[in-house]
This record gives C-alpha cells, sequence and structure tokens, in this order.
C-alpha cells in the first residue's frame, strides 16, 4: 500500500485511462455500441464482406486517401502490416531505416537481422531528437516511423520527402494517422492499427499503398520466402480482394463492429480535421502546464517535433534528474503507481526502452477536461513521492 498525504485534488477525470495503446474509447463508448454485430457467422458471408469492405472504404473517405491509393485489412495489428510491407517489397534496392525510438530500432532489428539486407544504411537519432532528415536518400526506399511513440518525437511534416523520390517511403503512423496531417503523396507505404489510431480494439492491421507501391509488389519478387500471412500478390498481380474486405485470415467480426463505430464517431463529430483539431488541444494542455510547471519538461527537445498523440515528460527537477536511472525510472514508478491507485489515471509511465518518463495519451478520443484535471494529480503526486524521497534519504 502506497502511503499519501492529505491535500489531493477533490475532482478525478471522468476518464482516467491515458494508455498510448490500447488508447481510451471514444467518448461516450458503451457496450451498446456492439449490439449489431456479425457474430456466430463467416466473415466470407455476403453480411460479413459488406462490414469488412465497409471499413475500408470509410477509412479512406475519412482519411483522403487519393485515387488509386488501396487500403486492407491484414493480420497482427500495425506490427503485422509493416512486417508484411517490409518482406514483400525490400530488397529490390538500397534502404534508409530511419530510428529515434524502440519501434523504428524494431525495424532496423528486422531488416538487419531477419531480412538481412546487404544495402542498407541506419540514420538514428537519440531519445528527444530526430536523426537528420536532411541526410536521407530517397533514390533509396525510406523506412520510418511518423510519430515516435516511446519518444514523444514527430516528424514535424512531409516537406522533407522528395516529391521525385524513385524509391518507396514506408511510414508507421499507427499513432499519427488520425492526428497529425499525412501527405498521401509522398507516402507510397503506411500501415496503423485500430486499438491505437481511434480508441477501438488491437489484432487487426491496416495496410494502405500508393501506386507505385503497387508496382513494386507486381514487378518485384524477393530473395526469401514470404509466409501465407505476408503474400499480397498471386499471379504477379495484386490480390485485390484483400483490399476490398476477403481478409487473409479470419477477422474478429465484435473488433470490426467496434472500428465502424469509432469510424461513425469520427465523421459525426467533423471528420479528419475534428479529429487533429482534438488531439492538438489535448497535447496543449499538457505542453502548456509543462511550461510553467518546474519539475518537468518535454522529452522531445524541439518544439516542431513535439507528438500531439503521446507527449512524454521527463522530470527534470533537481533532487530526481541526478539520482541513478534506475532510481529516477523507480520514481516515475511510483508517481504512476500512486495515480492508479487513487483511480485518477492509468498507464502513464514511460516505456521500460526509453529514458525515464511520464507518457501520457492525448489522441482524439481523449476530453481537454479530463487532462486539465490530470495536471493537478500529477502534481501532487510528484509532491508525495520527492516527500517520501527526502524523508527515505
Amino acid at each position: 500500500m502506497i502511503m499519501v498525504t492529505s491535500g489531493k485534488p477533490a475532482q478525478r477525470p471522468v476518464n482516467c485511462n491515458f494508455s498510448s495503446g490500447p488508447c481510451a474509447k471514444r467518448p461516450g463508448w458503451s457496450l451498446k455500441a456492439l449490439d449489431n454485430a456479425f457474430l456466430g457467422r463467416s466473415h466470407r458471408a455476403k453480411e460479413g464482406k459488406v462490414r469488412l469492405k465497409r471499413a475500408i472504404e470509410e477509412t479512406k473517405a475519412l482519411l483522403g486517401l487519393p485515387a488509386g491509393y488501396v487500403c486492407g485489412i491484414v493480420p497482427a495489428s500495425d506490427t503485422g502490416a509493416f512486417e508484411m510491407a517490409m518482406w514483400s517489397m525490400l530488397g529490390e534496392r538500397g534502404v534508409d531505416a530511419l530510428a529515434w525510438e524502440s519501434f523504428g530500432e524494431g525495424w532496423v532489428t528486422d531488416v538487419t537481422k531477419q531480412l538481412k539486407l546487404a544495402d542498407l544504411r541506419i540514420l538514428r537519432g537519440e531519445y528527444g531528437k530526430l536523426p537528420d532528415l536532411r541526410e536521407v536518400d530517397f533514390s533509396r526506399d525510406v523506412l520510418f516511423t511518423w510519430n515516435g511513440t516511446t519518444s514523444g518525437v514527430r516528424v514535424p511534416n512531409g516537406d522533407w520527402i522528395a516529391a521525385d523520390r524513385t524509391g518507396l517511403t514506408f511510414a508507421d503512423a499507427t499513432s499519427a494517422v488520425f492526428a497529425q496531417a499525412i501527405p498521401w503523396n509522398k507516402i507510397d507505404v503506411a500501415t496503423f492499427s485500430w486499438q491505437k489510431a481511434l480508441g477501438s480494439e488491437a489484432a487487426h492491421g491496416m495496410l494502405i499503398l500508393s501506386p507505385r507501391a503497387v508496382a513494386r509488389l507486381e514487378s518485384y519478387t524477393p530473395a526469401w520466402p514470404l509466409p501465407k500471412l505476408f503474400r499480397l500478390v498471386k499471379g504477379g498481380k495484386l490480390m485485390e480482394p484483400v483490399f476490398e474486405g476477403e481478409t487473409i485470415n479470419t477477422p474478429s467480426m465484435l473488433c470490426v463492429e467496434d472500428y465502424l463505430d469509432a469510424l461513425a464517431w469520427a465523421t459525426s463529430i467533423g471528420g479528419l480535421r475534428a479529429l487533429q483539431a482534438r488531439a492538438d488541444a489535448n497535447a496543449k494542455v499538457l505542453y502548456d502546464w509543462a511550461a510553467r510547471t518546474p519539475w518537468l519538461e518535454p522529452l522531445a527537445a524541439d518544439p516542431a517535433t513535439r507528438s500531439n498523440t503521446s507527449v512524454c515528460l521527463k522530470v527534470v527537477d533537481p533532487a530526481v534528474a541526478t539520482l541513478p536511472i534506475d532510481a529516477q525510472r523507480a520514481f516515475v514508478k511510483q508517481i504512476e503507481a500512486i495515480l492508479d491507485e487513487e483511480g485518477a489515471a492509468h498507464d502513464t509511465a514511460g516505456h521500460r526502452d526509453a529514458p525515464p518518463h511520464l507518457r501520457i495519451w492525448t489522441g482524439c478520443t481523449i476530453e481537454a477536461s479530463d487532462l486539465e484535471i490530470l495536471t493537478r494529480w500529477l502534481d501532487w503526486a510528484f509532491a508525495e513521492v520527492k516527500a517520501g524521497l527526502a524523508k527515505a534519504a
């Protein structure tokens, strides 16, 4: 039991779920949203195909994908979608892989140790910073994470991507796709998952391909064997049914119903611009608070690169910042534990591979009013843990 003193805030957030994935459900969500789920039937039945195709078409419409772009539902969340793209298309030319946090490093590991690409350049940035985007060579294929969830660092825009590129751009956009402006004409492969983008359920990924990516699939055969789950071409042609709702494996129609509900909510509040505005407003609550709060600051060094979905805040109070890293991590975990026990906020500690910090999801399903309340709890929890640190000393 964690001991706390008096003086704690009287009001708690209406929704105290601030996890970066799965993230909070949409405002007003309840199990009733799933009452009409297509259950106990084959996903290949007529109605099953209708709902899967509807999820794809509504996604394309909400995102405003250009003509000729295809979008499909694939297995294994964002990870499965990105792996599918890498294994199916890489190797035709050299690759520049960008990494500035743990998920980007994961893709580097795969292309290095699994695909074992010979012509590979790795451009790294430390946590809190981007690599030098001016060094990227767009005559090569380029892998990057649009929004680094575990560092709170995103690319500021798509201006750095060459319009006349000859390689393909692969963007892991799972925590950015409904919150940040993505210039689709500069993206050839994009992936995301329902459970992070809109607070829907896990295990399903979305794969978006440009005409250039489709051309690569139809003209290039990788040197390595492809598992069934990664195959997107048959007889030298794109497996178009995959991008019309005929999934490679069996999807959960309960999850599909939940995703359709999330899409309907997104449309009802004003579509993509409204979703982006909500994320911007949410993140502003935390960044404005951090600017006037002496004990913490954003992990992202450059304001232009600060995420509007995964806000990462490091403790800079001298009494904590001078401690060994393990002790700093323990300090942050104590803050998380107090907030969790008080029912004020859940899942607020940073990723295990990142420097010690607090990580708070501010995507479109979060309410700004809940974040305002959360800041008061964070101030209180910090004071409690710091007092305990001083007493122990």
